[in-house]
């Protein structure tokens, strides 16, 4: 996490609450978004997430109080971003432009090296098993359905057995038998008993490893004031070449 960021608080317009609310404009946060993101690789997008904007807002949309994704204030469970694509982001970067009105809301992280030791041989055998299905989110369009090559059986830990890669979401991560079902509910176990939680205040920026952490939100309560929360986000490759075959002359936006 890095903080006082410049993000022009003075010059903010109200927050969005409009559904899908992005950034095409290069405002102060923004640019400084998006320059923190070309230090680390390069700024990725879906085609069917946001209409494929590199920088998109995070804020409470009126009547999706219980949407479980980036326009809802209820809390949002454990997940890493986009873990159904063949082509995940590297890492996630968000920028708080406001902070809630009573500073509750919470950014819940957890990480692979703090939940492996959790977990028992077997359950972590079989999170390693290509047993699991997961979905697109639903910050996805209904329209931007994933193709057949996309969602497939795929393992939930993944790499070095010391020191492994995460792809999962506890809301559309599903487990094909009983063992992967448990080994997937001890490992949420997991993260919920090694998670931190972050509170965000203007200006703070925060990157996610999305290989090796899970993340979440905690709930909060939106006035539609025009003064809520307010968060803009970024998705990190750290290899753009490796996603020509979703997003054609090396584009920042995957059209699948």
């Amino acid at each position: 996490m890095i903080g006082g960021l410049p993000v022009d608080q003075a010059a903010l317009p109200t927050t969005p609450t409009v559904p899908g609310s992005v950034q095409r404009q290069a405002i102060i946060s923004a640019a400084v978004l998006t320059m923190v993101a070309c230090g680390l690789g390069e700024p990725l997008a879906y085609l069917g997430e946001k209409t494929g904007a590199l920088v998109q807002d995070v804020v409470p949309v009126p009547g999706q109080e219980t949407f479980h994704g980036n326009a809802g204030s209820a809390p949002l469970s454990f997940h890493t971003e986009n873990g159904f694509h063949p082509h995940p982001p590297d890492y996630v970067i968000f920028l708080c432009l406001r902070a809630d009105h009573d500073q509750i809301a919470g950014m819940r992280i957890a990480g692979i090296r703090q939940t492996l030791p959790l977990l028992t041989p077997a359950n972590r055998q079989a999170l390693f098993a290509s047993e699991f299905i997961t979905t697109p989110p639903p910050s996805f369009s209904p329209d931007a359905a994933a193709t057949e090559s996309d969602v497939k059986p795929r393992p939930v830990l993944w790499g070095a057995a010391e020191d492994p890669d995460i792809r999962m979401a506890q809301l559309v991560t599903l487990p094909l038998n009983p063992q992967d079902a448990a080994a997937l509910t001890e490992f949420g176990r997991a993260c919920e008993a090694t998670a931190r939680t972050l509170r965000l205040t203007p200006g703070d920026l925060v990157v996610i490893d999305n290989r090796v952490t899970v993340h979440g939100r905690t709930a909060f309560h939106p006035r539609y004031d025009g003064a809520d929360r307010w968060l803009q986000r970024t998705y990190v490759t750290a290899d753009l070449r490796r996603s020509r075959d979703h997003g054609p002359h090396d584009g920042h936006i995957l059209a699948r």
